[in-house]
């Protein structure tokens, strides 16, 4: 019975960090360019970044789950009491800063909780696995604020018109969309790519079936959006940016559900509970914290880091799609308030550092690191001192 009481805590605490995350990183980020561009309205974008990221966390949700659930720390396995510690701390952080206004760092708040709870319980650190993280987490500002200032170039330059770029970065994202793995597409418990399955189903040669279909799927975003241009930039601009908008939607639900749930899995796994049903509870977790919560936060996002026109919020979409999409392949916890704002204030300096709130970002900067090493921390001496009293 004591067992069950902790189990159902520890799922109250999941549905509260999912809550927490929907109203801030996975709710308010995607969207935040093209609301910032007056594309889409705030409500509306916090209404669709919720069925978006939904569908996300349960075609996608899997990888970055198990490696938060199981990859962060050798030796042990959370228990009950360890999660709702972990889960509990990370989500108050979290909350925090979707009331304050300012944009808590999900991935680095779970991860740090979840480490911290892992090393008081008498776990080896995950060296490896922290490598990774720290690549990813790094390079992120550099990569996708800089892809972002040559997108946001590119698409300002007098030597290339617009009927030609915005279409051949509709190619790009053709070709990401064609590589991106999915549930549905694989064997039972796996999943597989659009390029994957149809070489599986083809004689020929795996590497000619993948070019020929990712050339194939760059041809139709390129050509769809070319004749959408046809009738008028703006309203080519938009479409792509709405449609770049849900891409990062989903791609967010993919990652951040598994910053929810993933410290629920060693406590079902041995229930014999299969994975898409606490994916499922997870991503309406963040479906709720989206429509209660994310307006806020999209406000603070899309107003106070840039002045974004539709071209920058363009540039910014682009790597964050793909930044979140390489996160959830090699299932890595990532914080999309990093990779929107990095890629916010790249397309921002293509038009001057006047466009960019500095004072912002600074107080953001510190915010994601003392969130981890704060996490971290609490956690740990809130486990510690849990264990030696009970």
């Amino acid at each position: 019975m004591a067992s069950l009481v902790t189990l159902a805590v520890a799922g109250a605490a999941s549905l509260f960090m999912a809550w927490a995350i929907g109203a801030g990183s996975s709710g308010s980020t995607p969207f935040a360019p093209a609301v910032g561009a007056n594309a889409i309205s705030i409500m509306r974008a916090g209404f669709v970044v919720g069925m978006l990221g939904f569908a996300g966390a349960v075609l996608q949700g899997a990888n970055v789950s198990e490696a938060v659930g199981q990859e962060l720390i050798r030796g042990t396995t959370l228990s009950p009491a360890a999660a709702v510690v972990g889960l509990t701390v990370a989500a108050t952080l979290v909350a925090v800063g979707v009331f304050a206004g300012y944009p808590i760092a999900t991935a680095f708040t779970v991860t740090g909780a979840v480490i911290g709870v892992g090393l008081a319980l008498g776990g080896d650190p995950a060296w490896g696995k922290y490598r990774q993280i720290a690549a990813l987490w790094v390079g992120t500002p550099f990569v996708g604020g800089g892809i972002a200032y040559a997108t946001a170039r590119l698409l300002r330059s007098e030597f290339v018109t617009e009927r030609v770029a915005i279409p051949a970065l509709g190619g790009v994202v053709g070709v990401i969309l064609a590589n991106i793995e999915f549930v549905f597409l694989g064997p039972a418990g796996e999943q597989a790519s659009l390029v994957a399955a149809v070489a599986a189903g083809t004689p020929l040669s795996a590497l000619v079936v993948r070019v020929a279909v990712s050339a194939a799927a760059a041809a139709l975003a390129a050509a769809a959006l070319w004749r959408d241009l046809r009738g008028g930039a703006e309203r080519g601009q938009r479409h792509f940016l709405l449609v770049l908008g849900g891409l990062v939607a989903f791609s967010a639900g993919g990652s951040q559900v598994g910053l929810a749930i993933g410290p629920l899995l060693p406590l079902v796994d041995p229930l014999g509970v299969p994975i898409v049903p606490v994916l499922v509870g997870g991503g309406l977790g963040l479906l709720v914290g989206s429509w209660t919560g994310a307006p806020r936060m999209i406000k603070a996002l899309a107003q106070d880091y840039s002045s974004l026109g539709p071209r920058r919020s363009i540039a910014a979409l682009i790597p964050s799609f793909a930044i979140a999409q390489t996160a959830v392949f090699f299932g890595i916890p990532v914080s999309f308030n990093e990779i929107i704002v990095s890629a916010i204030v790249g397309s921002g300096y293509a038009a001057g550092t006047s466009a960019v709130s500095r004072e912002k970002m600074g107080k953001t900067v510190l915010a994601w690191v003392g969130s981890l090493v704060l996490a971290l921390s609490v956690s740990y001496g809130v486990f510690a001192a849990f264990s030696a009293v009970v």
